[in-house]
């Protein structure tokens, strides 16, 4: 679930805690015994009992109203979010359906009762059995019933997006054994998310939808048994979603004290600038700033002046995550990992940090940074040797002892040392400079390619590092693309290099393999844009979801984190130390924030 976006669907990611996450340690084997309980985790026991009233990072009496309206880039043509066409409108996946079990933002995955009351789970997690909440209801009124929860798995194990079909396609059967319960076997139990994957699948209304139509566009709103439902729709430009007043959840553990605004708008806007000026303007509530330059300096308007905006860092407890410059290998040019090594000696960080961002950022180092499954600056440990033992040679030396680390320069712009060390090894993969050119040995065919640009803030960062390439004769071209342009070409991998951001969690797991398996190379629509195929990445991957305990779920993350630098297969960026925010200071939010950080579904506004 974790695309590039605008800023505001970033928003509905962080508001709902989306990211998967990590638990504690299994405490023992009665906690995870065949009996039915209120919340499961990935590893050991959920924090809140059974019992608990509400999570603890919400206001439960949250005052209910007002309109808060946030702007998204790009377009929409579709309220489908579940299939392969189109582009669907932000929202309809978070506020309009809901699935068996609710995430809590406040631990690392622990999902807990919802649609589905409580939840049964063998020890060796073969199975999951999810017995339904009698009083869980659509919009339209109709009771959530346990042939709905079947028909969803099977319309999105055939119709729905690849990682559905993935995860849904683990299980051998369903069965209900009584009115209301629905259990899941699994073909095998080496995959100890999978239970938890099913807690988290959508749930539609099989009274309302047809199979036969199911993969085709629309822009009828849908029903769900969420707190919103689709209220307007102006198709490409606006959606507006309305509160269910008599949303099943209001008063349940897991909904109360959340979803608090009457109304939900977003804006489509092409380009970040002219969102932003919407938001200086008034038009926009709420935003999460992804540019360090415009937070630096953008921010010197009369509404922040005079205290009708504000704005804030927020602590957040996730990994940084890796935003990139994504070589993509299945490109001849890419193929080579000496040219892609090359290529990511000459970015500038320390230059582009200073002259672009004031400083704001930290150089990314690993898939996993600001977290104990990173990688760097730690030794691999016995579990991961062992898991390295079947590929000699995949991780560099110096990055199975924890010692490698980003090319660092003096920051003056002229990286003379690196620049060096980059033009020995083209010279090495057959390239060579010939009158002020860098070209094939063989073919004299000139080194260059493509960056194709979502926004402005890329086109910068891009011509930036264009300079530095050219100081030794690498020419780029930089492309900017519009949205539908530039998810076309996304979904066939028709390009040579982007910038990506994958978002990172305490707990990875299944989307790993969408990002880094030799599975999803091929696979239309997966988020695996480096073109990653390598046995070992499959092995890693496969050992992080196997691991029982936490100790050798680190290990094994880490383990896919040093394969993955190895390869060189991006050109690791930057990060800010937290999430930067700013909203209009009538909305209102919890004093605590979950480990998450911001989380829009607890906010609220004051009355006017």
């Amino acid at each position: 679930m974790q695309r590039n976006q605008s800023q505001s669907r970033r928003v509905v990611m962080a508001a709902l805690g989306l990211a998967a996450l990590l638990a504690v340690p299994v405490t023992s084997a009665a906690a995870a015994a065949d009996t039915a309980r209120r919340g499961i985790a990935m590893h050991g026991a959920p924090a809140l009992a059974d019992d608990f009233a509400h999570f603890p990072y919400v206001r439960p009496d949250a005052r209910k109203g007002g309109h808060v309206r946030l702007g998204e880039l790009g377009t929409y043509d579709s309220l489908n979010p579940y299939i392969l066409k189109g582009v669907s409108a932000v929202g309809v996946r978070e506020f309009v359906y809901e699935s068996l079990l609710a995430r809590s933002a406040d631990e690392p995955f622990s999902l807990y009762g919802h649609l589905a009351r409580t939840v049964t789970m063998p020890e060796d997690r073969s199975s999951v059995t999810f017995h339904l909440d009698p009083d869980a209801r659509f919009s339209d009124g109709a009771p959530v019933t346990d042939a709905d929860v079947v028909f969803s798995w099977q319309l999105l194990r055939e119709k729905g997006q690849p990682f559905h079909r993935s995860h849904y396609g683990a299980v051998a059967r369903a069965e209900v054994p009584e009115p209301g319960v629905v259990r899941f076997v699994f073909h095998t139990n080496d995959n100890r998310e999978s239970p938890l994957l099913l807690g988290l699948m959508p749930i539609l209304p099989k009274h309302r939808i047809d199979p036969a139509t199911f993969d085709r566009t629309t822009l009828v709103p849908p029903v769900g048994s969420g707190p919103y439902r689709v209220a307007e729709v102006d198709t490409g430009r606006t959606v507006t979603f309305q509160r269910n007043p008599d949303w099943w959840a209001r008063d349940k553990p897991t909904g109360r004290g959340r979803y608090n605004f009457d109304r939900l708008s977003y804006e489509y806007f092409r380009d970040q600038t002219t969102l932003f000026e919407a938001f200086k303007s008034g038009d926009v509530d709420l935003r999460l700033e992804d540019d360090a330059g415009r937070w630096a300096d953008g921010y010197d308007f009369p509404a922040m002046a005079d205290g009708r905006m504000q704005r804030a860092e927020v602590p957040t407890g996730w990994p940084a995550g890796m935003t990139a410059l994504v070589f993509n290998t299945r490109r001849p040019l890419f193929a080579d990992r000496r040219v892609r090594e090359a290529l990511t000696l000459l970015f500038d960080f320390e230059w582009v940090n200073r002259n672009l961002f004031h400083g704001h950022y930290t150089r990314t180092e690993s898939f996993f940074d600001r977290s104990d499954l990173s990688s760097v600056g730690r030794p691999a440990d016995a579990r991961e040797r062992q898991l390295f033992a079947p590929f000699p040679g995949v991780v560099a030396p110096a990055v199975l002892e924890g010692a490698s680390r980003q090319p660092r320069s003096d920051g003056t712009g002229r990286n003379r040392d690196n620049m060096r060390r980059a033009v020995a090894l083209l010279r090495e993969a057959g390239y060579a400079q010939d009158q002020g050119r860098m070209v094939d040995v063989k073919t004299r065919k000139p080194l260059t390619f493509e960056m194709m640009a979502a926004k402005r803030a890329e086109e910068r960062l891009f011509q930036a590092y264009a300079h530095n390439l050219a100081q030794i004769g690498i020419a780029v071209e930089i492309r900017s693309t519009d949205s539908a342009q530039r998810w076309a070409r996304l979904k066939s991998f028709d390009f040579d290099m982007i910038q990506w951001t994958w978002g990172a969690s305490l707990s990875p797991g299944n989307e790993q393999r969408n990002r880094w398996g030799s599975s999803s190379v091929a696979a239309q629509n997966s988020l695996n844009f480096a073109g990653v195929s390598s046995p070992a990445a499959d092995a890693m991957i496969e050992a992080l979801l196997a691991a029982r305990e936490r100790p050798e779920f680190v290990s094994a993350v880490r383990a896919l984190d040093r394969v993955l630098l190895s390869g060189a297969y991006v050109l690791p960026l930057f990060h800010p130390k937290g999430q930067w925010l700013a909203w209009r200071s009538t909305l209102r939010r919890p004093d605590r924030l979950p480990l998450s950080g911001f989380a829009l579904d607890t906010w609220w506004m004051d009355a006017p």
